[in-house]
């Protein structure tokens, strides 16, 4: 399937954070489109969103909502891209998914378009394609290049992630948070459960029996998919930090073959979609609030694993900013690259 040179697009889940700003990116890449039709539950249907100057108006998501569309981007979860993106198939739309229901199914290409976009050359639609989860897309941007450079055997990560991926609920609470702080009243805790200002918790996804959470299982299915590697060893250890809406990691890689330092650093600053902060002498290094709002993912602190054998490991630090490279923007790209 060849889209049209100004698809017909629908956006599910509109109003939520990934929603919103896939907007903006529509019209900040000047992204060449027909109707746009903004979907949501019935308690947002009628709601209006500024889009190009005007308004647009949200409708009720259902399974007859995709007549007529080309491309439909899902930003609403799992249960409900299980419910209705095959419907937007059956229709004869293209879907990017941005959930885990189709991730890992051998039919469904996962798509971070800098690392593996050449999938996409024999992919045919209409049909589903998947957005990586945040945590990875943001991770595989740095230790790609590296892995093609040395061959990565394993990869122990722990990251820092913003409240932007739990929603725009947990952004407004964590917002609120501060202001309960400042007014020195109890914290709102409505959504998060819990204090987040200030603290530092375990990624809010379940816990499975081996004790790692559903986030960290993520990073290890999706990066060997993505790698096409079933051999590359991975632990993640994945915790919410009081960040607003740019994720972290600190990622350590164990190599088959030696890599210095100095290629390491040759070889991140020539990779698309990376912008290298490494400055020892002023110790500045990537932050997520240098990452909010850039495309994007600044890595650093690269400096070889004095643990490991001489050019067999390496530690960095990466920052990218969750809503963009780590969900709408890499879901853009892809639509950039269909044919």
């Amino acid at each position: 399937m060849t889209l049209p040179e100004e698809p017909n697009l629908a956006i599910v889940g509109a109003t939520g954070a990934v929603g919103r700003e896939l907007m903006n990116l529509l019209i900040e890449r000047r992204f060449a489109h027909g109707r746009l039709r903004l979907l949501a539950s019935a308690r947002s249907a009628g709601r209006l969103l500024p889009y190009c100057g005007t308004s647009l108006a949200v409708e009720e998501l259902t399974e007859r909502s995709f007549a007529d569309i080309d491309l439909a981007f899902f930003s609403a979860g799992g249960a409900i891209s299980r419910q209705y993106a095959p419907a937007a198939v059956e229709a004869g739309a293209i879907v990017i998914d941005n959930s885990s229901a189709f991730r890992m199914d051998d039919d469904v290409p996962l798509i971070v378009p800098e690392i593996n976009g050449n999938g996409l050359a024999r992919f045919s639609g209409p049909a589903i394609i998947a957005n990586p989860n945040c945590s990875t897309i943001i991770a595989l941007m740095a230790a790609t290049p590296l892995h093609r450079a040395a061959t990565v055997k394993r990869m122990v990560i722990s990251t820092y992630q913003a409240a932007s991926g739990a929603g725009a609920a947990w952004m407004a609470e964590l917002q609120q948070q501060a202001l309960d702080h400042a007014a020195g009243t109890p914290y709102t805790m409505r959504t998060t459960g819990r204090q987040l200002l200030f603290n530092v918790f375990s990624h809010n996804s379940p816990l499975g029996p081996e004790g790692y959470n559903e986030e960290e299982m993520k990073l290890l299915r999706e990066t060997r998919k993505i790698w096409s590697d079933e051999s590359v060893l991975i632990s993640a250890t994945c915790v919410r930090v009081p960040v607003l809406r740019a994720h972290s990691a600190a990622i350590n890689l164990t190599f088959a073959r030696p890599l210095d330092e100095q290629e390491a650093h040759r070889v991140l600053a020539e990779a698309p979609g990376l912008r290298v902060v490494d400055d020892r002498a002023a110790n500045r290094f990537p932050e997520p609030i240098d990452a909010d709002g850039k495309d994007d993912v600044l890595v650093g602190r690269i400096r070889s694993d004095i643990s490991q054998a001489p050019g067999m490991g390496m530690d960095m630090f990466v920052s990218g900013d969750q809503l963009r490279k780590g969900a709408a923007l890499n879901a853009l790209q892809i639509a950039e690259m269909l044919p």
